[in-house]
């Protein structure tokens, strides 16, 4: 070893150099054949992906909702509207100032019944006769990507939950009003001036 030279230390996870397949050096029969670039016809029509919005949205303000309201409703809002002793399609009128149909999925359904004997209240609440059953097509019950899929397809909806993580995601949907509890009264958010939401 010569003086004043560092012995190298080998470095990890180092790939080596490979040729590419493309190479000359290569044998003609085993070399990867090069791309031939189609050329672009001036005349042809470009298309672009371009998400399609759906026409009930101008700017924002959602021409399809409207009285009676139908509201999507959530398992934990079952759950804190009997904590705060509150009758949900009652005080949903009192918010609103209008009827209101409670709309409930497959998915919450099966939720509620899952959570047992603890919460039967909720599931006599839950099979009202006023609120309304909606079918679900999909797999699997997890009530939140079941709401988040049925808003975003169907601007029609108002959305009652106290769930944090979903009013974020729904949050991100143009054009649907968010339902939720405080000061054991029934609030609304995103809803358009003209439909008489009161405003706190």
């Amino acid at each position: 070893m010569t003086p004043g030279k560092q012995k190298k230390a080998r470095k990890y996870a180092v790939m080596k150099r490979m040729i590419s397949l493309r190479d000359q050096r290569i044998n003609e029969k085993e070399r990867a054949k090069a791309r031939v670039k189609k050329k672009e016809d001036p005349s042809a029509i470009k298309e672009r992906e371009v998400p399609q919005h759906p026409s009930c949205l101008f700017f924002q303000y959602n021409t399809q909702l409207g009285p009676p309201y139908h509201i999507l409703v959530d398992t934990n809002f079952i759950n804190f509207s009997i904590k705060a002793k509150l009758d949900l399609v009652q005080s949903m009128m009192d918010c609103l100032y209008a009827k209101c149909i409670p709309c409930i999925t497959d998915c919450v359904m099966g939720e509620i019944e899952k959570l047992g004997q603890k919460y039967r209240v909720a599931l006599r609440i839950a099979k009202d006769p006023r609120f309304e059953r909606l079918p679900c097509m999909h797999k699997g019950t997890y009530a939140d990507d079941c709401l988040v899929q049925r808003v975003t397809q169907h601007k029609c909806y108002i959305v009652a939950t106290v769930d944090k993580e979903l009013k974020r995601r729904i949050r991100k949907i143009p054009g649907v009003p968010i339902m939720y509890i405080s000061r054991h009264r029934y609030n609304i958010e995103r809803m358009p001036d003209d439909y008489g939401a009161p405003r706190f």
